[in-house]
C-alpha cells in the first residue's frame, strides 16, 4: 500500500482532475500532444506555446484548464527533435538486440508551471493506473524536459515521488544540481554556475567592469543573477543596476517592467554591456521599448547602442530582433550549449516535408502549425509543407537539438542495459527507478561519442560564444568565435573568428570611471560602488605600476625615491666627495703639487745641508717637517673618494700625528732662536737646561698619539650613509666628536706657543730671521682653523669633506710656504747670503744695533757711568760669542 500516500496527495491537490479532452469542463479546450505507441514510453514536456491565457473563465474558482495562447515554432522544432531522435534510436541496432521500441507521449507545458504540474500528473496516474491494473495504457519510464527551470523545478519534485527520471535539456538552475532534493532530476547540459563564471570571465577580459543586468523573477533568472553577481565581484566587475522582467510573457505587469527597464538603460549611459538571463520574447519587446523611446526622445539611434551579452536562454533566437536592426542594438555576443551534428534531424525535416502537411498522424502540434502556417501564408496544399519545413529549420538551434539527442540516446541505452537480461515487453517488467539507476550507473554514446552524467547528475561539455553579425539584412547567429572551458575557466579561439569583431569590442569602454594610470590609486567614496571612483596621484615615495590599483605600493626608502604621481620606484643616487668631482680634482691636484715641491725642496736641502742657511732652518728638522707634511698631504688625499671604515679611521689619525709631528718640529725651532737671541742670562740659562729638541717632539706626538689611539679604540671613526629624498649620501662620521676636537685643539695649543714664541723673536737678524715666517704660518693656520668650525658644522651634503681637506692644504702650504720657500730663494738666487762671512757680518750688524740699545739703557739707569760702560761691553762680547757658536 505504498502508493496510497501518493494518491491521497495527488488528490488533495487536484492533479487528477480532468486531464483529457473529452471531460465536460474543459469542452472548450483541447490538449495537443504527439504520442507513438513502444515497448517503453518516454514523456515529453516541452513548451510549445507562450502562455496561458488567464483571463478566461477568471471568474470561476472550478479548477480547470487554461488555455494556451501564443504558438511558438521554437518549441516545435524541440518536439521533432526529440521525435527523430527517438526513431533513429529505434532503427538502431541497439534496441533491437535487446527485441523492445520506443515510444513517446509528449505534451505541452505552454510555457506555465500549473500547466507543466497538470502534464506531470498525467504521467504519474499512469504509472499508478497500471501498477493497480492492465486495463490502463503504458506508463512513462522517463520524462524530457522541462526547458525552463522554474518548471523542472515543479515537476521534478512531483516526479521524484515514483523516481521516474528526469532529463532536462535546457534547465540550467544551479539549485537542480542537489541530488538530495532532486535526486530523479538529470540534464545533458551544465548549470548556470558555470556559465555565469565564463560570462564574468569575457567582462573581465575585455576590461568592463560597469554592467546592467537584465532577468527574470522566476527560479533559473533569480538564480543567475545571484551567481553571476557573485562571480563578477570576484573579478572586480561592478553591476550597475539589475532590472527583474515577469517570467510570464502573459503577465499584466511585463509592458510596465519593460518599459522601466528601457528608461534604466538609456540613463545609464554609462554602461555599455548588458547581461540579460530573459526570454527572446521578452528581449525582442525591450529592443522596441528602447527604439520607440529613443525615436519619441529625437535622440540618435546610436545611444541605444550596447554590447548584450545573451545567456543561452535567448542567444540562439534570431526573432528577438524582429522589430529592430543589430546596428541599432549594437554587438550580441551569445554563450550557447555545445551543439552536434545537424544531419540526422535534417533528414527528418526533409521526410517531413516529402510526406505532406497532410502527413501529421497523431501528433496534433503538427497540425496547430499547418493551420497557423496556412491561415498566415495562404499558400496551397503543395507549398504548405514547404513552407512549414523551412520556417522549422529557420527557429532550429543546434545546441537544443543536440542536448534533446543526448537525453533521448541515454534513456534509450539505458533501458537497453535492462532488457538485455529480460523481457521488457512484459508490462511491468521494467520500473522507472531501475531506468534512473541504469541512467546514474552507466555512461552513453552519441555518434561514436560516450558521455556520462556527474555526481550532480549534469553533463558539463562547456560553451561556445557566438557573435549575431548582419549580412543584407539576414540575421546569422551562429558565428562561433571561441569556446568555453568550464574546467580550466578559460576561452579557446575558434577557426571561424572574425577579427574585425573582436577588434569592435576592444574598443568598448563600460566603465563608471576612466581607468586609474600608473602612478595613481583608486579613491572610492564611502556608500558608492567599488567600480566609481576618483584617481588620485600616487604621494612621494609611493608609487602604482598598474592600471587601476586600489593603493599605491611603498617604495624602499632606504634605497629608493619617487616623485608624486610616480608609475615606478628610482634607485637613489650614491653621492660622495668623488674622484671624478672637478672640486676634488683641483684639490687633489695641489695636494700632488705640495708632495712634488717637498720632495724637491728636501732633495735641496739634503744637496745644501752645510750652508748656514740650511742650518739656520733647523738641520735635520727641516727634513722631519717636510716628511710631516708629505703625510699631512696624504691624509688630504683621504678626503676623497668612496669612504670606507679604514679610510676614515686612518685621515683624521694621520693628519693629526703628521702634523703634531710638523708643529712640534716647528716649535722646537721657536726654542731654538729665543735661546740663541735671549739676552737675560738667567732666563738663557733656563731655557738652555729645558730645551732637549727630540725629546720635546717626542713628547708632543706622543700626547698626540695617545689621544688617537684612546679614540680609535672608544669610539672610532665610521663610515655611514645618510639618507635624503632622492640621494643617499656615503659620508665618514667622526664617531667621537669630542675626540676630534681635542685633536684639532690639541694642534692649535702648540700652534700657539709656537706663535707666542715666534712673535717675540721677531727682529732678530732679518736675513736668517725664521721667527717672522712662523709667526705668519702659525696665525694662517689658526685663522684657517678658527674660520674650519662653524663652516664645518654648518656644511652638509657631499662637500663636507672638501672644508677640512682645504684647510689641511691651507695649513700644509702655510708651512711650506713660510718656512721653506724663502730658504730656497737664498739658496737658489742669493748664494751670496749663503756663506758663513755673510752670516757672520748680518750676525755683527745685529749685535752692534743691540749694543747701542744696550748702551742707552744702561745710561739712563746706571749712576757709575764708568762701571756700567764696562759691564755693558763685556756682556755684550761675551753673547756675541755665545750666538755665534750657536748657530
Amino acid at each position: 500500500m505504498a502508493w496510497v500516500t501518493p494518491v491521497i496527495y495527488l488528490h488533495i491537490t487536484l492533479f487528477l482532475f480532468p486531464l483529457e479532452m473529452g471531460h465536460a469542463s474543459e469542452q472548450d479546450s483541447r490538449v495537443l500532444e504527439a504520442t507513438a505507441p513502444g515497448d517503453i514510453i518516454i514523456g515529453g514536456i516541452f513548451p510549445v506555446h507562450e502562455g496561458v491565457d488567464k483571463d478566461k473563465d477568471n471568474s470561476s474558482f472550478a479548477p480547470h484548464l487554461q488555455p494556451c495562447i501564443r504558438f511558438e515554432e521554437r518549441g516545435l522544432v524541440k518536439v521533432l527533435a526529440m521525435i527523430s531522435a527517438i526513431e533513429m534510436m529505434n532503427k538502431s541496432p541497439l534496441l533491437a538486440d535487446a527485441n523492445i521500441t520506443l515510444g513517446y507521449r509528449i505534451l505541452d507545458s505552454c510555457s506555465d508551471v500549473s500547466t507543466a504540474l497538470r502534464v506531470t500528473a498525467d504521467f504519474i496516474q499512469r504509472v499508478e493506473c497500471h501498477a493497480e491494473s492492465n486495463t490502463c495504457s503504458q506508463p512513462v519510464m522517463a520524462v524530457v524536459g522541462a526547458s525552463y527551470s522554474e518548471m523542472s523545478i515543479a515537476i521534478a519534485r512531483q516526479l521524484t515521488l515514483k523516481m521516474i527520471p528526469q532529463i532536462s535539456y535546457s534547465s540550467t538552475a544551479v539549485i537542480l544540481s542537489d541530488k538530495n532534493r532532486f535526486p530523479a532530476f538529470l540534464r545533458t547540459i551544465p548549470n548556470d554556475e558555470n556559465q555565469t563564471a565564463a560570462m564574468a570571465s569575457l567582462l573581465s577580459a575585455y576590461g568592463w567592469n560597469w554592467v546592467g543586468v537584465v532577468t527574470m523573477d522566476g527560479n533559473y533568472g533569480l538564480s543567475a543573477l545571484d551567481h553571476f553577481v557573485s562571480q563578477a565581484t570576484e573579478k572586480g566587475i561592478c553591476v550597475a543596476f539589475k532590472s527583474i522582467l515577469p517570467q510570464s510573457v502573459t503577465s499584466q505587469d511585463v509592458a510596465t517592467a519593460i518599459k522601466h527597464t528601457a528608461t534604466t538603460i538609456l540613463n545609464n549611459a554609462k554602461v555599455k554591456v548588458v547581461v540579460s538571463f530573459a526570454r527572446p520574447t521578452l528581449m525582442m519587446h525591450l529592443y522596441q521599448e528602447l527604439k520607440d523611446q529613443m525615436l519619441r526622445m529625437g535622440h540618435n539611434m546610436e545611444s541605444m547602442r550596447r554590447v548584450w551579452v545573451a545567456s543561452d536562454s535567448w542567444s540562439s533566437s534570431s526573432s528577438v530582433i524582429k522589430h529592430t536592426t543589430l546596428e541599432d542594438i549594437g554587438h550580441i555576443v551569445g554563450f550557447t550549449f555545445k551543439s552536434g551534428d545537424l544531419s540526422s534531424f535534417n533528414e527528418y525535416l526533409s521526410r517531413l516535408e516529402a510526406a505532406g502537411h497532410d502527413y501529421t498522424g497523431n501528433n496534433t502540434f503538427m497540425q496547430e502549425f499547418y493551420r497557423q502556417l496556412s491561415a498566415r501564408k495562404g499558400s496551397g496544399d503543395d507549398e504548405l509543407a514547404s513552407e512549414g519545413v523551412k520556417a522549422l529549420k529557420g527557429h532550429t538551434d543546434a545546441d537544443t537539438v543536440f542536448s534533446v539527442e543526448m537525453a533521448v540516446s541515454a534513456i534509450a541505452q539505458a533501458v537497453a542495459s535492462i532488457c538485455r537480461s529480460r523481457d521488457c515487453k512484459t508490462p511491468g517488467a521494467v520500473q522507472p527507478w531501475e531506468v534512473l539507476k541504469a541512467l546514474r550507473m552507466k555512461g552513453f554514446k552519441l555518434r561514436e561519442k560516450s558521455y556520462e552524467f556527474d555526481s550532480s547528475g549534469d553533463i558539463n561539455l562547456g560553451y561556445d560564444v557566438t557573435m549575431w553579425r548582419s549580412d543584407g539584412g539576414n540575421i546569422h547567429v551562429h558565428d562561433i568565435v571561441a569556446e568555453y572551458h568550464p574546467h580550466r575557466n578559460n576561452f579557446t579561439l575558434t577557426n571561424h573568428i572574425t577579427t574585425q569583431q573582436l577588434r569592435d569590442l576592444k574598443h568598448i569602454i563600460s566603465k563608471c570611471s576612466n581607468s586609474c594610470v600608473p602612478g595613481e590609486f583608486k579613491k572610492t567614496a564611502e556608500g558608492q560602488h567599488t567600480c566609481c571612483y576618483e584617481c588620485i596621484n600616487c604621494t612621494e615615495n609611493y608609487y602604482s605600476n598598474n592600471t587601476d590599483m586600489d593603493q599605491c605600493l611603498s617604495c624602499d626608502t632606504n634605497s629608493e625615491w619617487s616623485p608624486e604621481g610616480s608609475s615606478s620606484c628610482f634607485p637613489k643616487t650614491l653621492l660622495f666627495f668623488s674622484w671624478q668631482n672637478g672640486f676634488a680634482v683641483v684639490l687633489l691636484t695641489f695636494a700632488a703639487l705640495g708632495i712634488v715641491l717637498i720632495l724637491l725642496v728636501s732633495a735641496l736641502f739634503l744637496h745644501q745641508r752645510h750652508t748656514p742657511v740650511v742650518k739656520a732652518a733647523g738641520g735635520p728638522l727641516s727634513q722631519i717637517i717636510l716628511f710631516s707634511l708629505v703625510i699631512s698631504y696624504i691624509s688630504a688625499m683621504l678626503f676623497v673618494g668612496r669612504p670606507n671604515s679604514l679610510q676614515c679611521k686612518a685621515r683624521q689619525v694621520l693628519f693629526g700625528i703628521s702634523f703634531t709631528l710638523c708643529v712640534s718640529c716647528i716649535l722646537v725651532k721657536t726654542l731654538q732662536i729665543l735661546l740663541a737671541f735671549q739676552f737675560n742670562p738667567e732666563l738663557q740659562e733656563v731655557l738652555r737646561r729645558l730645551y732637549q729638541p727630540y725629546v720635546i717632539i717626542s713628547i708632543c706626538v706622543a700626547l698626540q698619539a695617545a689621544t688617537c689611539i684612546c679614540w680609535l679604540v672608544l669610539k672610532s671613526p665610521f663610515n655611514h650613509i645618510i639618507m635624503h629624498p632622492t640621494t643617499l649620501l656615503e659620508d665618514c662620521h667622526e664617531g667621537s666628536y669630542l675626540a676630534f676636537g681635542v685633536m684639532l685643539g690639541y694642534i692649535a695649543v702648540l700652534a700657539f706657543v709656537c706663535f707666542l714664541c715666534a712673535f717675540k723673536g721677531r727682529k732678530l737678524p732679518q736675513h736668517y730671521n725664521e721667527a717672522k715666517f712662523i709667526t705668519f704660518s702659525m696665525l694662517l693656520y689658526l685663522i684657517s682653523w678658527l674660520l674650519f668650525v662653524p663652516v664645518y658644522v654648518t656644511t652638509s651634503g657631499v662637500y663636507l669633506p672638501a672644508v677640512e681637506m682645504v684647510v689641511i692644504l691651507i695649513s700644509n702650504y702655510g708651512v711650506l710656504s713660510c718656512h721653506f720657500f724663502p730658504k730656497c730663494y737664498v739658496i737658489l738666487f742669493k748664494k751670496e747670503q749663503n756663506t758663513k762671512s755673510a752670516f757672520r757680518k748680518n750676525l755683527y750688524e745685529y749685535s752692534n744695533k743691540t749694543t747701542e740699545v744696550v748702551s742707552v739703557s744702561a745710561v739712563t739707569n746706571c749712576r757709575d757711568r764708568s762701571s756700567c760702560t764696562s759691564l755693558r761691553r763685556g756682556s755684550v762680547i761675551r753673547h756675541c760669542l755665545r750666538r755665534t757658536n750657536s748657530i
